[in-house]
């Protein structure tokens, strides 16, 4: 069965050189071809009313018969019902904020899906003083990037009992820093990569019949090792930095890669910022039970003397911080296909990565050495100037500068 997209990714190029009434000949065409739910299918696709495909399948069937058709009036361009979001430019914003604190599933995938009804969404729409029906909620978040999907059997063990209360926080935390213009930050490490002539999926263009060549086994080349990216995303200014590790990914040196994002983005973009909200996962080198985090996140305090919170995501929901699905994926799709045979081409591919929404990635390499297995003891714990939050204080504290 032909489905939303194929339509769509059929008639967006040609919409610019087609006048209206090809416009529509071609879409009753296209329901015409698909049979059975066809009208429908087009009109979500294009945009079209269901009313404008079925009038013009009678158009067609004339043409086809060889029958004498009535011309209907062409509008000029430019003419006809102004597009709702032209009129209304502050809907999708509005509808982006009622879907955020409940998107879930797999954000490494082009498509997202909420569990809210497009009768709901339009019900809370209406009450906000937009004009619109439940049909034009359905295709605005066609456009976003949104899908209708069934449950599938995925997950492993049992979730924590305050899973969706703690992502509602983070969210209200969120809200809370972006009124107040301080940044907020999305930090995480992506996974390690082998430094050679190694295979890296997905394909891109090259001479027919002249594929790079790799090795046939991915057995680590000592002498490259290995590049450990550590990103660093600014939510609000769609921005972000990766350090390039090419030691072991530690907690220094997961506060390394954000002290220089401070130094070298952060600090000329919020010139007047008092306070540094950072969403980080519970596990790995900034995990919410890793002492040398904490440790390592009270000296950026006391040397920019922010004050940094932080939110950790519950257990088994690391692919929910938007690094991953706001960064990391477009850093994979740009390297597809590309051997990562030096640190320097790494970096220079995940600078390159861009995506037409704005995305821009600042990326550097660290040569700097990091010791494993670092010890914190008690008193270094008690050192650091720390304010645990009433609600789940092991995942959402305060590091505050201490005083010289």
């Amino acid at each position: 069965m032909v489905n939303i997209e194929t339509i769509r990714s059929k008639y967006e190029p040609l919409k610019k050189i087609m006048d209206e009434r090809t416009r529509r000949i071609w879409a009753a065409g296209e329901a015409k071809a698909i049979g059975w739910g066809g009208i429908s299918t087009v009109a979500t696709a294009t945009g079209m009313s269901r009313t404008t495909i079925t009038g013009a399948m009678k158009e067609l069937t004339a043409l086809i018969e060889g029958k004498e058709v009535k011309t209907t009036k062409i509008r000029r361009s430019g003419g006809g019902r102004k597009r709702l979001i032209e009129k209304d430019p502050a809907i999708i914003r509005d509808l982006e904020l009622l879907l955020e604190p409940d998107i879930r599933g797999d954000p490494e995938s082009p498509l997202r899906w909420t569990c809210k009804s497009t009768r709901k969404l339009a019900e809370e729409l209406k009450k906000q003083g937009h004009r619109i029906g439940e049909r034009k909620v359905a295709q605005l978040l066609y456009d976003l990037g949104y899908s209708l999907q069934s449950n599938r059997k995925t997950k492993e063990g049992a979730s924590h009992p305050d899973r969706d209360a703690q992502f509602k926080y983070i969210y209200s935390k969120i809200k809370t820093f972006q009124d107040r213009g301080q940044p907020v930050i999305s930090v995480d490490a992506k996974k390690k990569e082998l430094i050679g002539d190694f295979k890296n999926a997905g394909r891109e263009w090259r001479p027919k019949g002249e594929p790079e060549e790799v090795r046939v086994y991915d057995f680590k080349d000592k002498s490259r090792g290995k590049g450990t990216p550590y990103g660093v995303y600014d939510v609000t200014s769609n921005q972000g930095w990766v350090s390039v590790g090419t030691d072991h990914d530690t907690a220094e040196f997961a506060c390394e890669t954000i002290s220089r994002w401070w130094r070298k983005m952060g600090s000329q973009r919020y010139e007047n910022a008092t306070d540094l909200l950072i969403m980080a996962d519970g596990g790995g080198s900034n995990g919410s039970r890793v002492r040398l985090w904490k440790v390592s996140l009270q000296k950026i305090a006391d040397e920019t003397q922010l004050n940094i919170s932080v939110c950790h995501f519950p257990p088994g929901t690391s692919k929910w911080n938007k690094i991953e699905h706001r960064m990391f994926c477009h850093i994979t799709q740009n390297w597809r296909g590309r051997p990562l045979v030096s640190h320097e081409i790494m970096v220079n591919l995940i600078g390159s990565t861009t995506t037409g929404k704005g995305l821009k990635i600042r990326a550097e390499l660290d040569e700097n050495e990091y010791q494993t297995g670092i010890k914190v003891s008690d008193k270094e714990m008690a050192d650091v100037n720390i304010e645990r939050d009433d609600f789940h204080g092991e995942w959402n504290y305060k590091i505050c500068p201490r005083k010289s």
